[in-house]
């Protein structure tokens, strides 16, 4: 690998979220499901080419850790990226629904996941 890979490599995260390292709001965890907006909002500019593609990408619901693995680029960068999006109002994230400890479980549901995967 030649020196200018690797700075490539370490400028492009830098150049796609101008310069910032903190993404601007703590919604989004590698768990996330982002999903795009539809219809977009009329006064939405038109986005940056990295920003269409993870449109693009989220046309279907898709977690954060999966969105980051599909466009090769660090969590962090990509969370920054749909800080952005979510600001614009151009998707959606819906945080994992919590466990409670009050046992607000399907446990007939969790049953036939373990059933699932012993038989795999």
């Amino acid at each position: 690998m030649s020196g200018g890979d690797e700075a490539g490599r370490l400028v492009r995260p830098f150049a796609l979220t101008g310069g910032r390292t903190r993404p601007s709001r703590a919604d989004f965890t590698l768990i996330t499901t982002v999903t795009t907006v539809d219809p977009p909002p009329e006064r939405a500019a038109r986005p940056q080419p990295e920003h269409a593609r993870i449109l693009r990408l989220c046309a279907r619901p898709v977690a954060v850790a999966e969105l980051a693995a599909r466009l090769d680029l660090p969590v962090s960068v990509v969370v920054i990226m749909l800080c952005d999006l979510l600001e614009a109002g151009l998707i959606t994230a819906r945080p994992p629904r919590p466990v409670t400890a009050t046992g607000d479980l399907d446990l007939d549901l969790l049953q036939k996941v373990r059933d699932g995967l012993g038989r795999i």
